[in-house]
């Protein structure tokens, strides 16, 4: 078998990855990709890469473990359209099995994001702008042969889509989705129960978002995801403008519990101003965060990531913010806003609700743009403190990209952590970082 060249090759390297990488469905041999060089960490460790295919700027993450013991990662992509699989039982040497095509003559459509449970995995379908002649806002997927993924249904919903759904496994699926006759996205519960035949059971909007109620004062949109409590019976959100508790003992009429309103003071981006909301079901507690949007940290307000006292999901607060991450000392730059791109929390690990997946403990992992990643020690949630980072190097000969989700920086947005304690971290330039926190375990 041929090897590839030294990463210092680069032009050379990208052609000899297109000669590998597989954009249809078909296998690809075990090959462990090389190390980019020139990573900086600090009590985090690497031990895996994959080079995606050479299908760059992977996405939402999702994993699946078998009854035979195999775990598969599942990524969106923010700038090919399809879906990749990766064979992850081994970390150290991830195997990329396959690129999944989403064909269509519209190239606005970002298939970026993915959630799943069991046998059944959900992928959106999403444009940032009114299709005018609009697709499914979800397929759905029979994993169960997880390297051949077999999609038996699809459901409706408005003219932008759906973007980031969760599925906690049973009778229903949570949808972030555009709706007709509604402004940005609300949430749709979704049953999935035969997944041929999705049926919409219930939702729930922010007063402002229907058609012919009045304005808010505020950005308003449900970004996604929803997290269902263990026992099925609340779900916590972030909802701009608002961090949200609802009650789902009747999934076609979601109750509001109570709100804690973020967008002011903090970052208003529209409706990724309350970005990602993670509960700590066993702590009543929340980690809530905005999503960073315009480079070098100019108009957005101040994005920030902090944690919330949800023992009254009546009445949630607000009780402390995480430290901002600090560069590098001999960084050539005063702070990250000054290194260029965006800095700030994008998201963490989120699919609880799913078994191949870590708890969130006492260790928060944040995948925070130009900073790459940043562990969180929240044993005391009053006094985070950062313990450990994992930044990937730059890569200026990246491939060109376009559209929301580009820049000539390079940054880190997605991960997950799976339950055998991997972090598997997306990279907009790179690929797929298989990372360990090697760090000391809080108490």
């Amino acid at each position: 078998m041929a090897t590839l060249p030294k990463w210092g090759m680069t032009l050379s390297y990208r052609v000899a990855l297109a000669a590998f990488a597989v954009t249809m469905v078909v296998p690809v041999a075990a090959l462990a990709d090389p190390f980019p060089p020139g990573a900086q960490a600090q009590n985090v460790k690497e031990i895996g890469f994959s080079a995606l295919g050479g299908h760059f700027g992977g996405f939402k993450i999702a994993i699946k473990h078998t009854a035979d013991d195999k775990w598969y990662l599942y990524s969106g992509h923010s700038f090919d359209q399809g879906w990749s699989i990766v064979d992850v039982t081994d970390p150290a040497n991830p195997r990329y099995v396959k690129f999944i095509p989403y064909v269509t003559d519209d190239k606005s459509i970002i298939t970026a994001q993915v959630t799943l449970h069991d046998n059944l995995m959900i992928t959106s379908l999403n444009s940032f702008t009114p299709q005018k002649n609009p697709l499914p806002a979800v397929l759905l997927w029979d994993i169960s042969d997880p390297e051949n993924p077999k999609q038996v249904g699809s459901w409706m919903g408005g003219a932008t889509g759906a973007h980031r759904n969760s599925y906690p496994g049973g009778k229903y699926a949570y949808l972030s989705t555009s709706y007709p006759g509604f402004k940005a996205h609300i949430l749709v519960i979704l049953d999935v129960s035969d997944p041929a035949n999705p049926k919409e059971v219930g939702k729930w909007w922010q007063p402002g978002q229907k058609d012919g109620e009045p304005p808010s004062p505020y950005p308003e949109g449900f970004h996604g995801p929803v997290n269902v409590s263990p026992d099925g019976k609340m779900a916590s959100l972030g909802y701009t403008p608002d961090v949200v508790n609802l009650d789902l003992t009747d999934p076609a009429n979601p109750k509001l519990i109570g709100k804690l309103h973020i967008t002011s003071p903090f970052a208003s981006v529209g409706m990724q101003s309350v970005h990602t909301v993670l509960p700590l079901w066993d702590r009543n507690l929340l980690y809530v965060s905005s999503e960073a949007q315009k480079e070098k940290c100019q108009d957005d307000g101040m994005n920030f990531a902090g944690m919330i006292d949800n023992s009254n999901p009546a009445h949630p607060r607000l009780i402390s913010i995480l430290p901002t991450p600090v560069p590098p000392p001999d960084a050539p730059y005063r702070d990250f806003c000054d290194k260029g791109g965006r800095f700030g929390p994008h998201n963490t690990s989120q699919e609880i609700h799913n078994p191949a997946i870590q708890q969130p403990g006492k260790l928060m992992d944040v995948a925070w743009f130009n900073a790459g990643l940043r562990v969180f020690d929240i044993s005391d949630p009053r006094l985070a403190k950062e313990v450990g980072y994992f930044m990937p190097p730059e890569r200026p000969d990246a491939p060109g990209q376009s559209g929301a989700h580009a820049s000539p920086i390079n940054w880190s947005e997605e991960l997950a952590v799976d339950a055998r304690g991997n972090i598997f971290m997306n990279d907009d330039k790179w690929g797929l970082f298989v990372l360990r926190y090697t760090g000391e375990e809080p108490k």
